[in-house]
């Protein structure tokens, strides 16, 4: 598809922007299906975005997305439809919103309820230097479900700004919306909310408009030059209705399952869906088992436990300290819970990890996905900071198994933990075995009486080190391996028994505060010479995971060098 000029939709008509959304829904849809990406929610904005470029004067005007997920017609009609089938390659276009990117992009976003925030920030820059240009914040009623939603929205009177924040509805996160506003945007949707359904938004200082067919360019675009002139007084809250997956029924009917493809089926079974089978057997036989999940219960496997247990399942929305501190209460409260999410998502809760959860050495579970390298989505969705985060909290262990097998180990073994525990896992594996797993217990894969020792964690950096191992054997030498399942408590009893001189660790993580540091600090001032591997000290672009691996830190080649340079120090 060729670049199209700002002024094409300016001055295009209205049959003309018609077809222009047309053109654009059948290249996010040919991209999608070659490269992966986010698909029903960029379907069912086209005529919004279409609309936004048409009234505003963007990059002049600034327009910043809450998450992203709805970003690649913005990035077709903003000079990059020339590149957009690198979407989500390594050195292409980024799948979500990036500075370094274009200056269409004026703020970076992946995660959710920054828009409001960010766009009051630009507003009040734009007061302070005598600007003239407009802000625009799209949010999706998913992302309105955010706790740092209403904090921006608190302080929209005293910044004494003005914004236009665009509400796209569709009644969809990646999964369902759920709660209190979800209920209010429905009312409004359907004709029969009640005055203080709006009158809430007017008392945070907005002027409500909607609801708006977001799929009709017809009453979109006078819907948006009315909020424009509204903008002169003050913020504007713009409440357009969207059908996610528009265009493609197979898309309208599954906007869960169609939310985020990948270019091909995965080689390997994901780890979701044996979380959701464990904790379904676990639950038949402990009441106090239950669930809870930030707007993810279908990514994370956790649907038939919804089912089959509704009463004791928790999807809060977009909202993961919530998430985390409402954890901690069941627990106190003498369940068990099962706290399902990405790595990256549960960065926001940490503060309710450290004080909420650990702070009273309470049984949560974290199931914790994604962690590692994930690939596509870049540096906002790459989970390789978990060990570091999670590390130097008291109270907390922290597992990260082999494979799916010893996953199931650990869920099983975690129901009579009485303390807090994260586990840690990549999307997809291997089954593995799935025999009886201590908390805090690691395993000697392979015993050797080289002077070589080589300790890694988690299934990426297992398959690495039984490679090494081959070829050191087909080499003449060989190593001992350790299978370090635990980050804590470190298994100190097997570590001890370890004597070897030169020593090599491989974490699926930044090096810094991971698992190089424990066993950096457990053999401090011991005559041991010690190389780590990991991820350097950046944030990780998009790309395939493999080959983000090998380029940023867990390069199988500078490895083996260590490795032989070791063996022939004797």
């Amino acid at each position: 598809m060729r670049n199209i000029t700002p002024a094409e939709v300016k001055n295009s008509s209205l049959q003309q922007l018609n077809a222009l959304c047309e053109q654009l829904r059948e290249e996010i849809f040919r991209t999608v299906s070659m490269c992966g990406g986010h698909l029903s929610s960029n379907l069912g904005t086209v005529e919004l975005t279409v609309a936004l470029h048409r009234v505003f004067d963007f990059p002049r005007d600034k327009i910043i997305f809450d998450v992203g997920h709805q970003c690649y017609a913005h990035k077709l009609l903003s000079q990059r439809a020339e590149l957009f089938h690198t979407l989500r390659k390594e050195g292409g276009l980024s799948g979500f919103p990036k500075r370094e990117e274009s200056e269409y992009d004026c703020y970076g976003t992946g995660h959710a309820g920054t828009a409001i925030s960010a766009a009051l920030g630009f507003a009040k820059a734009r007061d302070l230097n005598g600007g003239q240009y407009e802000v625009v914040a799209l949010v999706g009623d998913g992302s309105f479900h955010n706790g740092l939603v209403f904090e921006a929205l608190n302080s929209l009177r005293i910044l004494k700004t003005r914004i236009l924040i665009v509400l796209n509805d569709n009644g969809m996160s990646i999964s369902p919306t759920v709660g209190g506003s979800h209920e209010v945007f429905e009312a409004l949707r359907s004709g029969n909310a009640c005055d203080d359904d709006v009158r809430l938004f007017e008392r945070y200082g907005l002027t409500y408009m909607g609801v708006v067919n977001g799929n009709s360019l017809e009453e979109l675009l006078p819907a948006l030059e009315r909020a424009k002139e509204e903008l002169k007084e003050g913020s504007v809250l713009l409440h357009v209705s969207t059908k996610k997956g528009l265009g493609y029924p197979f898309s309208e009917n599954a906007p869960t399952e169609t939310h985020g493809l990948s270019p091909k089926p995965a080689p390997k079974r994901e780890y979701a869906s044996a979380l959701g089978e464990e904790l379904s057997l676990l639950a038949q036989r402990d009441p106090r088992v239950v669930a809870v999940t930030a707007a993810m219960t279908d990514s994370l496997g956790l649907r038939g436990f919804f089912n089959a247990f509704p009463s004791r399942a928790y999807d809060v929305g977009i909202c993961e300290e919530h998430a985390a501190v409402l954890s901690a209460s069941l627990a106190a409260a003498g369940m068990k819970p099962y706290y399902a999410i990405y790595s990256t998502f549960l960065q926001r809760a940490f503060d309710e990890i450290v004080h909420d959860v650990c702070g009273q050495d309470l049984p949560v579970v974290f199931c914790i996905d994604r962690a590692g390298v994930t690939g596509p989505d870049g540096e906002t969705h790459q989970g390789i900071f978990d060990l570091s985060y999670l590390s130097f909290i008291p109270n907390l262990a922290i597992g990260i198994p082999a494979n799916i097998g010893e996953f199931r180990a650990m869920l099983r073994a975690s129901v009579d933990y009485a303390a807090p525990l994260a586990i840690r896992y990549p999307r997809a594996g291997e089954e593995g075995s799935d025999a009886p797993i201590e908390i805090g217990k690691s395993e000697i894969l392979h015993s050797s009486t080289s002077d070589i020792l080589l300790i890694a964690a988690g299934e990426r950096c297992l398959d690495l080190a039984r490679r090494l191992l081959e070829r050191a054997q087909r080499s003449g030498f060989s190593f001992t391996l350790v299978n370090l399942r635990f980050l804590k408590p470190l298994d100190v009893e097997l570590l001890q028994t370890l004597s070897q001189k030169y020593i090599v660790t491989l974490e699926d993580n930044v090096l810094c505060g991971g698992l190089s540091d424990a066993v950096n600090r457990f053999f401090l001032n011991e005559n041991r010479t010690i190389a780590n591997f990991g991820y350097r000290d950046c944030f990780i672009p998009q790309g395939e995971p493999d080959s983000l691996a090998r380029k940023y830190g867990l390069n199988e080649e500078e490895i083996w060098r260590t490795l032989e340079e070791f063996h022939a120090r004797g």
